[in-house]
C-alpha cells in the first residue's frame, strides 16, 4: 500500500507556532526529508519527540535524492517534508519532490503553517488585494525600477549584508514610495519598520542582523473619473451615515486606489491642509 508525502510548515522563529497537525506529521513520519538534518533534529530534541530517520534535502542534492524518496513512498513510507523554516517549496527546496509524487499518482497531503512572506505582508498595512512574491530583491537599477512599476504589492526577502545599499537604490528611484522592513519575524527581536523608501533608507543605513522580509507598495495608477466619481460618491455616503470626512476619506481612497486630499476636496471642497 503506498504512503504518503506530508509537506510540514516549521516555526520561522517562535516555537509555539507549530500547528498541532505539524507535531503530528513530525512524530508519526517514517522518514524526514529535511533542509538540515541538524536543524531539524534541533527542533525534535526541543519538542521532546523520538527522532525518526533524517534525510538532508536541499538544492544540491534534491535532483538526486528525489526518486529514491518516491519509491519509499511508493513502498508504504510516511515522508515528512520539511524546509529550516517556514513551509518547504516555498524559496526553498521541495518542489521536485512534491511534482514527482503527484505525477506518480501518490498522496501529497500538505499542511498549513508559518511563513514569513504571508506574516511580513499583513504585517506591513500594505495594500493586499494583489501582491507578488518575487524571491530576493533584484541587483541591477534597470531590474529595480521595473519592480516599482508594477502595480502589485512586492514582497522580497533580502540578506542583512544587502539591505542599505537595495534601500538606498529604491530611495534614489522612488522615495516617496510607502514600504516595510521585517525583520526576525516572530522572534524575540522581531521588527516591522513601516514608512517610505527614503524614510527607511535613512534608518537603514548600516548592516543590521537577522531574516529580512521588505514589502514595497504598488506603483499608483492614475484612476479615471469615473473611478474618481464612484468614490467620491462612497465617501458620502458614508459622511451622511456619520462617518467623519477624513478618516472616510482615507478608508475610501484605501479601497480604490483614489487620493484621500482630492476626495476629500471634492467632497468638502475646503483644502484639506487647511
Amino acid at each position: 500500500m503506498a504512503g504518503r508525502l506530508t509537506v510540514c510548515p516549521t516555526p520561522i522563529g517562535n516555537l509555539e507556532d507549530l500547528s498541532s497537525r505539524a507535531r503530528k506529521a513530525l512524530v508519526e513520519a517514517d522518514l524526514v526529508a529535511c533542509e538540515d538534518t541538524r536543524r531539524t533534529g534541533l527542533l525534535y530534541e526541543r519538542l521532546g519527540i523520538p527522532r525518526p530517520q533524517l534525510v538532508s534535502y536541499h538544492d544540491g542534492n534534491e535532483a538526486e535524492r528525489t526518486p529514491a524518496l518516491t519509491q519509499r513512498i511508493e513502498r508504504g513510507a510516511r515522508v515528512t517534508l520539511t524546509s529550516d523554516a517556514g513551509t518547504p517549496a516555498i524559496s526553498d527546496p521541495g518542489h521536485r519532490l512534491i511534482r514527482e509524487c503527484v505525477e506518480r499518482g501518490l498522496e501529497v497531503e500538505v499542511l498549513p503553517g508559518p511563513s514569513a512572506i504571508i506574516t511580513a505582508l499583513v504585517a506591513s498595512a500594505l495594500p493586499i488585494a494583489r501582491w507578488r512574491f518575487i524571491g530576493f530583491l533584484p541587483r541591477r537599477g534597470g531590474e529595480l525600477e521595473r519592480l516599482l512599476a508594477v502595480p502589485d504589492t512586492i514582497v522580497a526577502f533580502e540578506s542583512p549584508r544587502r539591505l542599505p545599499e537595495s534601500l538606498a537604490a529604491l530611495a534614489t528611484l522612488a522615495p516617496e514610495r510607502r514600504a516595510a522592513v521585517c525583520r526576525e519575524l516572530t522572534k524575540l527581536r522581531e521588527e516591522v519598520a513601516r514608512g517610505s523608501l527614503g524614510e527607511l533608507a535613512r534608518r537603514f543605513r548600516d548592516q543590521v542582523r537577522g531574516e529580512i522580509v521588505v514589502v514595497i507598495a504598488p506603483a499608483q495608477t492614475v484612476p479615471d473619473s469615473a473611478d474618481v466619481a464612484f468614490a467620491v460618491d462612497a465617501l458620502r455616503r458614508l459622511v451622511q451615515a456619520g462617518a467623519r470626512p477624513r478618516a472616510a476619506a482615507g478608508v475610501v481612497a484605501a479601497l480604490t486606489g483614489t487620493r484621500a486630499n482630492e476626495l476629500y476636496r471634492q467632497l468638502t471642497g475646503r483644502d484639506p491642509r487647511e
